[in-house]
């Protein structure tokens, strides 16, 4: 099983190879905010676990089994966040929200989330009651505080 750290990883790894082409050390560090050094651990780890090939000032190779995961990390991400627009949740609160329930959420939670998204998705006229009624209860909400 992976680590939510392992994970943010491979995520960010698969981005940036999609993206660029290639993912280095640096880049990895500055997206995650953390240290060089730190990446350079975990890249080992992720080397150890078969996820990346990994040689220091060579570069990053995501494996068939880390593009998989990275793959499936950057879709989750992607749903979640989805999910979150559904319910009229801002961007930045987005953002932040996905980070913690992309990894405190259970497998079964998730299939259950995406299995609503694709519902809302293939049925656009049950996602505008849905929000109509969500419109229709904040106000009453607000009416109800003054």
């Amino acid at each position: 099983m992976l680590t939510p750290s392992m994970e943010d990883y491979l995520e960010k790894i698969y981005e940036l190879m999609h993206d660029k082409g290639y993912a280095r050390v640096s880049d990895i560090a500055s997206s995650l905010e953390v240290q060089p050094s730190s990446v350079t651990k975990m890249l080992q780890k992720l080397d150890e676990n078969q996820y990346v090939t990994y040689e220091k000032y060579r570069g990053i190779i995501l494996t068939s089994r880390g593009q998989r995961l990275g793959k499936q990390m950057k879709e989750r991400h992607r749903m979640l966040a989805e999910f979150l627009r559904m319910l009229d949740v801002g961007e930045e609160t987005i953002q932040k929200d996905v980070e913690g329930i992309e990894h405190h959420v259970s497998p079964r939670t998730l299939d259950s989330l995406q299995a609503l998204v694709m519902f809302f998705e293939q049925n656009a006229d049950c996602l505008a009651q849905f929000q109509v009624f969500c419109s229709q209860r904040a106000e009453q909400n607000r009416a109800d505080e003054t």
